[in-house]
């Protein structure tokens, strides 16, 4: 499993940036209410940087931002909040390039329990973790680049059509009749309507996908 304590399985920068728009896309598929996604991704974040966020909606987080040679994540798991080594400790040996955004915001204020990014060789590389877990194993798992990791914590969250005491999660449970377009977008392939129809049979929000499209920077036609 990808942990700070092991970095072989992180995919390259191109590959994550890859996972993270592909993953984007699903969501935005899979869920209208942007504040229930787990993953959005803003390819505009500011000039020559792309950023990319996971939220659970109870205080986990993972934020990533590309340059463009470069990344960095920083990451929080409340749970191991209390056990993690210091912020300093953490990004013993950064590069400079990442400081603005490690130490400004939003990062400073929602905090960080594991920091990793890539060194001037693409490498990805930590400062001084210390031993205890810092929840970084369960956080980046997602990258591992298998569509089948997406489709087993989506259909949980968003596909499961059973009974859901939550109605208000209930709203945007999808009904795919094929999960076939997750390889797909995981390879890049260009969004269409039938591949969305595929994966959520009632959408018809096609306006406000556009949007997230546009935003995400991944391509389509819905003509």
């Amino acid at each position: 499993m990808i942990s700070t304590k092991n970095l072989q399985l992180m995919p390259q920068k191109e590959d994550l940036q890859r996972i993270c728009k592909a993953i984007s896309v699903l969501d935005a598929i899979f869920c209208d209410e942007w504040e229930f996604r787990y993953y959005s991704y803003n390819s505009k974040w500011a000039d020559g940087e792309e950023f990319c966020e996971m939220r659970d909606g109870s205080g986990d987080h993972m934020l990533i931002l590309f340059l463009k040679n470069n990344c960095i994540i920083n990451g929080l798991a409340k749970e191991y909040c209390s056990q993690v080594a210091s912020k300093q400790d953490l990004t013993l040996g950064m590069p400079e390039i990442y400081n603005d955004f490690i130490f400004g915001e939003p990062v400073s204020s929602r905090g960080t329990d594991f920091c990793l990014w890539t060194n001037n060789d693409g490498e990805w590389t930590v400062g001084n973790i210390g031993k205890n877990d810092d929840g970084s194993e369960e956080l980046l798992n997602i990258f591992d680049g298998n569509p089948e990791t997406y489709i087993n914590w989506a259909y949980e969250y968003f596909l499961d059509d059973t009974q859901d005491e939550d109605e208000e999660k209930e709203d945007y449970k999808a009904k795919p009749t094929s999960l076939e377009p997750v390889f797909e977008i995981y390879k890049g392939k260009k969004l269409t309507k039938e591949m969305v129809l595929l994966l959520d049979k009632n959408f018809n929000d096609w306006k406000r996908l556009e949007e997230d499209l546009k935003e995400i920077n991944y391509d389509y036609d819905f003509n």
